[in-house]
């Protein structure tokens, strides 16, 4: 391929008309210039300059050349001047992968609002469980709801909100059931939980900081939030969901909440992004401001 220096050196040569005043104005040795043009006239098999000790001229072919030099330059300002634009002011296209629940109830309102401030930026989103090889994949964040660390990885965490699960019912369920008053009350209930490997329990934690372990026998076990939530809507038992996706249905009556003290899981929500350095300006905002308004999302309570 061309080399892109030596094609600016040779119209610097031909706009200062020669060798010597184009070395002067450059600060580059008159031997040096033209060398490097003749080695871009090797590359293009071509004479481009008649170097004469009387007079500076270019060839037919180099007048020719010239043109397309211009050209060249232009264009590889206009890429430069792009890039320098991107550097400087959010825009682009986001791939971002997320939970489905996140995306249907936290994604759904704080990507609008960011798109709204930054018109120049797309995003295309994909709302998948599945969990995506972001680098493999070509994504530029990933949103992870946890209750437990991250692993560790090449890939940079990025904290953005608390989410606890809480614990929820229908209505006609509670008026049928005992009153709960106590964690250790809830093996006399119907419970409706997510699929888990290992010992079916929840392990709630209280005010004061106290922890109690409830070992539970699900009536009911989904690994769908939605599902889980629809069943304690129908009035089939309780369940430990995370607060923000119940704020519809606990206004319009159709859940309950159950010893509101009590966190039945300390969950969070965080970014992966693939790289510490090169990160573009848009996805560099867009963490940021997730960071800033997720928890107005996800406060409960």
């Amino acid at each position: 391929m061309l080399d892109l220096k030596d094609v600016y050196l040779f119209v610097q040569v031909v706009d200062h008309g020669g060798f010597t005043s184009a070395g002067d104005v450059l600060g580059i040795q008159k031997s040096t210039l033209s060398h490097r043009v003749k080695e871009l006239e090797a590359f293009l098999g071509v004479r481009l300059i008649n170097r004469t000790s009387r007079q500076f001229s270019m060839t037919e072919v180099g007048a020719e050349f010239y043109q397309y030099a211009l050209a060249l330059l232009k264009s590889a300002e206009v890429a430069e001047e792009a890039m320098r634009q991107r550097l400087s002011e959010p825009s682009g296209i986001i791939r971002i992968t997320a939970p489905i629940e996140i995306a249907q109830y936290i994604l759904r309102d704080v990507l609008p609002a960011f798109m709204s401030a930054h018109p120049k930026v797309s995003i295309h989103e994909n709302a998948t469980d599945r969990i995506v090889d972001i680098v493999g994949e070509g994504y530029d964040i990933a949103i992870r709801g946890h209750s437990s660390r991250l692993q560790d990885s090449n890939l940079i965490q990025r904290p953005l909100t608390s989410a606890p699960w809480r614990l929820f019912a229908g209505p006609a369920y509670l008026e049928q059931h005992p009153h709960l008053e106590r964690p250790e009350q809830l093996d006399a209930h119907s419970i409706l939980s997510m699929t888990r490997r290992g010992p079916s329990q929840w392990q709630l934690e209280g005010p004061d900081g106290q922890n109690v372990t409830v070992p539970i026998a699900p009536r009911y076990q989904s690994n769908n939030l939605i599902s889980l939530k629809e069943a304690a809507c129908m009035n089939l038992g309780i369940a430990a969901l995370p607060g923000y996706i119940c704020r519809a249905e606990l206004q319009a009556g159709t859940l309950r909440q159950l010893l509101p003290e009590w966190i039945a899981a300390q969950a969070h929500i965080s970014a992966l992004i693939p790289y510490r350095t090169g990160l573009l300006p848009a996805v560099r905002s867009l963490v940021d401001f997730l960071a800033t308004e997720m928890p107005k999302v996800t406060a409960f309570g």
